[in-house]
């Protein structure tokens, strides 16, 4: 498979990074996948990038979308983007992989789910934390019914980076390129999670915060804040279960903290991104006794134990990383377009979290608090 990368940024870096290495990771890849042009922001930084990886480079996104040798297209650009490029590479007939937010609003983000459904193409959307042992352990325990009817859940992504009043201001934290800034940054990985766990969410009261209005734009100058710095939920699925959500990257000290828990009747659910080689379980079915019996939160050791063909390398005991988890997102979107099948998260979960955001978005425009 031939794959077109259109963005070479940190994400683009990323799934470069995991295309070029899936056959340590993976035993006996009945496919080969390689990055064999890209297109990047400007003539220069798309000439590095060709340079770094050893492919073609092109000027022009529509010259990889309309590329017969091009199988798929990754999609790693700044989210104002995402809209038109994703609609000229379905009408191209291109498998697609297109990082997070899918779009700026549930229309775009929905149309585009009916478009890719139409088209029958493979779709998906990067919400690699699903791919991580631990959250597919979580979601087989909630599956199974483990934890009974989910009845509360919380969710925060914490980050440091707009902590600092010094520190310029990026295109994540200019509405007029992001859509929303902390809010579809983060926002948009805890929205799924707890979807996925939880079930869908119905309703959500939503309040954003600026804490600097005021800081350097990236030209140096003087800049008004126009993209919240944090974003505080309050939301119900379709199964009746409540919840809140919390993302910020106004929190000094904190570096990539994505943590949730899952509260049910028969038991309950912790992870932190930070340790994510464990999931912490407490089944109320244990036996009560003296000194609390075998009561308790269970730490399962998740490490990296995927199923065959994953799992080989290095081993399934080493320690997992951040790097892991897009690693297996990328093996499975390749997997279904080699089998023919369809790939999970699509665009249709992509159009569900949209809706999430933008009405979290329209309560905090409407209802201030």
């Amino acid at each position: 498979m031939n794959i077109g990368l259109i963005g070479f940024g940190s994400m683009g870096k990323t799934h470069a990074w995991c295309i070029d290495n899936l056959k340590y990771f993976y035993r006996d890849l009945p496919f080969e996948a390689k990055v064999t042009a890209v297109c990047s922001g400007h003539r220069d930084s798309t000439d590095r990038a060709a340079s770094f990886l050893g492919c073609t480079p092109h000027y022009c996104e529509d010259d990889i979308i309309n590329d017969p040798e091009i199988d798929a297209i990754c999609i790693c650009t700044p989210n104002i983007y995402h809209y038109e490029t994703l609609k000229k590479a379905i009408t191209a007939g291109k498998h697609i992989y297109c990082e997070k937010p899918l779009c700026i609003t549930y229309p775009q983000a929905e149309e585009i789910s009916k478009l890719a459904k139409e088209r029958g193409i493979v779709n998906r959307i990067v919400f690699n934390n699903r791919f991580l042992p631990a959250i597919m352990k979580a979601k087989e325990l909630v599956d199974n019914g483990r934890l009974g009817r989910i009845i509360s859940f919380r969710g925060e992504y914490l980050h440091s980076s707009a902590a600092d009043p010094n520190r310029p201001a990026g295109w994540k934290q200019n509405r007029e390129i992001c859509g929303a800034g902390t809010l579809f940054d983060l926002g948009a990985h805890v929205v799924d999670m707890m979807q996925y766990l939880c079930g869908k969410i119905t309703s959500v009261k939503g309040s954003s915060q600026i804490a600097f209005p005021e800081r350097l734009g990236g030209d140096g100058t003087p800049w008004q804040t126009n993209a919240d710095e944090a974003f505080y939920m309050i939301c119900k699925t379709e199964n009746g279960s409540m919840g809140t959500i919390e993302v910020s990257k106004l929190v000094v000290g904190s570096n990539d903290e994505f943590n949730f828990s899952v509260y049910g009747e028969k038991g309950s659910l912790k992870f932190e991104l930070m340790n994510p080689n464990w999931l912490y379980f407490y089944d109320s079915a244990a036996p009560n006794g003296s000194f609390g019996g075998d009561r308790g939160y269970t730490r399962i050791e998740c490490c990296g134990r995927y199923d065959l063909p994953g799992g080989i390398f290095p081993s399934f005991k080493a320690p997992i990383g951040w790097l892991r988890g897009h690693m297996h997102s990328m093996y499975s979107f390749l997997e279904a377009i080699h089998a023919g099948t369809a790939s999970r998260p699509d665009f249709a979960d992509g159009a569900s979290v949209q809706q999430v955001l933008e009405l979290a978005l329209y309560d905090d425009e409407n209802r201030r608090i």
